[in-house]
């Protein structure tokens, strides 16, 4: 068993220097999966509906657009949100031997922290921000603060700006594909065809 960091890092995508962090940080995710013979799949949680919570189908959309062999779920024709997610929990394992999930969503934060993408191990309860039980999900995940946290975090999801929530998506998506593009040795399913 390896010692695994329970550490969230943190990383300004306005930085020109936290790509490559962030990029490197994702190797030792994928070495994780390795390590377990486990298959990589991305979970991207949010709606399409509220500008705020665009981040996970965004990021879903550009992972798929440019690489049709990666095990995405939650994109922008195909959000995973509040009504589907346990449904598409339950495929993910029913259709993909020993998945390693990572979990993607927006967040909201301290003032200070809008822009920063955040990378941890364990799963992601999404929904808290805005007090919603849904189920927790992933081996590991990934954040994006997308604005601060307050009493009325649902207006707050409807009123950001979309330039950042694209910012972070395309930090994101940017960093998985370049990560991946270094790693041959990765466990993807490549004959599955996600649902886009």
């Amino acid at each position: 068993m390896s010692d695994i960091s329970t550490e969230i890092k943190y990383f300004n995508v306005y930085r020109s220097s936290s790509f490559s962090k962030f990029v490197k940080t994702l190797f030792i995710h994928y070495e994780e999966c390795h390590g377990k013979n486990q298959n990589i799949v991305f979970l991207c949680i949010g709606s399409d509906r509220a500008t705020g919570d665009c981040l996970g189908p965004i990021t879903g959309h550009i992972l798929a657009k440019n690489n049709k062999n990666l095990p995405v779920f939650g994109t922008l024709s195909s959000p995973v949100h509040a009504q589907n997610l346990s449904k598409t929990i339950d495929f993910i394992y029913n259709t993909i031997s020993n998945p390693y999930i990572i979990a993607i969503d927006a967040s909201l934060g301290i003032r200070q922290h809008i822009g920063h993408v955040t990378t941890g191990y364990g799963p992601l309860c999404p929904g808290i921000g805005v007090n919603k039980k849904l189920p927790c999900v992933g081996n590991a995940f990934i954040t994006g603060i997308v604005n601060t946290s307050n009493s009325n975090s649902h207006l707050t999801l409807q009123t950001t700006k979309l330039s950042t929530v694209v910012d972070l998506s395309e930090f994101i998506a940017h960093g998985i594909l370049r990560a991946i593009e270094k790693r041959t040795d990765l466990h993807i399913c490549s004959s599955f065809k996600c649902p886009v």
